[in-house]
């Protein structure tokens, strides 16, 4: 088995930099290039696409297989860069054929979530230019979002514009607020066992809805396929989002809509991200949300604030508490928006969690940051503590991707991988070296500080395009200096 993977080399100037950020991104890689690249069983080539020479990125030390949104964020924040067979792999095993032998993303348990899929597809070919990938990936998306768009659960409400069914990554009903859950969440864990989440609609999940059909279009357009009106879909879904989750009163978006129209003025860590990320919040409201976030002592929570059932002492697994998934995507999400100190801090805390525990936990408490695994009725038991699973695959790749998309600004297109890094202060000039892109290898300084380019050097020469194409061939040095905004 080989992951066909290279291991960049990250070196800050500043020694104390070198030993925290450095040393955790040499232990992200490690986590996903060596500890959860694993082979591939039966169950998982239902696809009958797997490279059997190729291994799969596994959840994470408690979880053996991929599901289809961990396959999709690994992939999406490192493996499609580092390793791009294994990335392709990774999201191949998550990909089945219906009776009729079509491509779709699997049909679990949790459809809600599947659409997701189609962002870490589309990003694996910006990455890698593969058009074989493309072909059948357009095919996989369009033939899973034509089974969403008729489906009677997790499907979409045409009162509201809006698919139903949980948040993102939320399969336990510990992120979920009364009444949709009693005190002793007597149904069990799983969120679909309480009909009044199947039936509502949630901020991160929507943000995905309109996002896959965004992507779908440029997929359609690189391919040359018709457009079948995939733009106005992801357009309309964006206009319900702003109508039926933005909240004036506090300056952000609301988590939840339940079917019979009340909101949930509460916070999602993953969904406000998402809005940052796939242009749902226009500029007057990214500022407004950024400034507005609530977060804990140690990172953006998951969903927030407490449940009136759970508390500082036991809190939900899937409530106030930090997954460094969350943390990934909201730093992604700041540096996106230029908030150079937002993007540090987030950055920063992660790294201090992973030193201080140890490795890459799946949660961490959000007031003391000791691995916490959060409280979460079971299945005939009331309430009880779960565990934090360890080397948790998708935390090793929030920090990978808080370099290469935060502190890099990476942002891969069709003809080009451009630049717009995010150097905060004290973190000193640093070099990411042996990186490979398509056919080049790169080797990127940051000198400086702040996320305002002052010059940008492509093998000694200047260039006001901060980018480099995607036919670009052998071993390359970009050089960039940073000025901080001016405000």
């Amino acid at each position: 088995m080989t992951t066909t993977g290279s291991r960049p080399v990250l070196r800050f100037a500043d020694g104390a930099s070198q030993g925290l950020y450095g040393a955790i991104y040499g232990a992200a890689l490690e986590n996903l290039l060596a500890t959860n690249t694993v082979p591939f069983g039966e169950v998982h080539a239902r696809s009958g696409l797997m490279d059997p020479a190729v291994g799969m990125v596994r959840a994470g030390g408690g979880y053996e297989q991929p599901w289809t949104r961990d396959a999709t964020i690994n992939s999406w924040n490192a493996t499609s860069l580092l390793a791009p067979a294994l990335a392709a792999n990774t999201l191949w095993a998550v990909v089945q054929k219906d009776a009729a032998g079509k491509l779709m993303v699997q049909q679990d348990s949790q459809q809600w979530d599947q659409v997701i899929w189609t962002v870490g597809a589309w990003h694996h070919y910006l990455v890698t230019g593969d058009r074989d990938f493309l072909q059948r990936a357009y095919d996989v998306v369009t033939n899973t979002l034509a089974v969403r768009e008729q489906a009677a659960v997790f499907g979409p409400d045409a009162r509201y514009g809006l698919f139903t069914g949980p948040s993102f990554f939320n399969d336990g009903i510990s992120g979920f607020p009364a009444p949709t859950a009693d005190r002793e969440e007597s149904r069990g864990s799983e969120s679909t066992s309480y009909p009044d989440v199947v039936s509502a609609m949630y901020l991160s999940t929507n943000a995905l809805y309109s996002a896959a059909y965004t992507r779908v279009a440029e997929m359609a357009d690189a391919l040359g396929r018709p457009a079948d009106g995939h733009r106005a879909k992801a357009e309309a879904i964006k206009q319900a989002i702003n109508q039926h989750f933005w909240n004036p009163r506090t300056g952000s978006y609301n988590y939840e809509l339940t079917a019979d129209g009340r909101p949930g003025v509460y916070q999602e860590g993953a969904g406000l991200a998402f809005t940052l990320i796939f242009g749902i919040a226009d500029a007057a409201q990214a500022g407004s949300l950024i400034s507005n976030a609530q977060r804990m002592a140690w990172g953006m929570p998951d969903t927030f604030p407490h449940w009136d059932r759970y508390s500082s002492a036991e809190p939900g697994r899937h409530n106030a508490i930090v997954w460094p998934l969350v943390q990934g995507l909201w730093a992604k999400s700041l540096a996106q928006h230029g908030d150079v100190e937002g993007f540090a801090a987030e950055t920063g805390l992660l790294a201090e969690l992973v030193r201080r525990s140890g490795g890459f936990w799946e949660i961490y408490d959000g007031n003391t940051g000791a691995v916490e695994g959060g409280y979460q009725g079971a299945t005939g038991v009331p309430k009880r503590r779960w565990e934090s699973q360890p080397d948790q695959t998708w935390s090793a790749t929030a920090f990978i991707d808080m370099i290469h998309t935060g502190l890099f600004g990476m942002t891969f297109g069709n003809r080009e991988l451009t630049f717009a890094p995010t150097l905060p202060a004290g973190w000193g000039d640093v070099t990411l070296s042996g990186l490979r892109y398509r056919d080049a290898v790169l080797t990127v300084t940051l000198r400086g500080t702040g996320n305002v380019i002052r010059s940008f050097n492509l093998d000694g020469t200047s260039s006001t395009e901060y980018e480099v194409p995607t036919s670009l061939h052998g071993h390359h040095t970009i050089d960039i200096t940073l000025d901080p905004a001016q405000t």
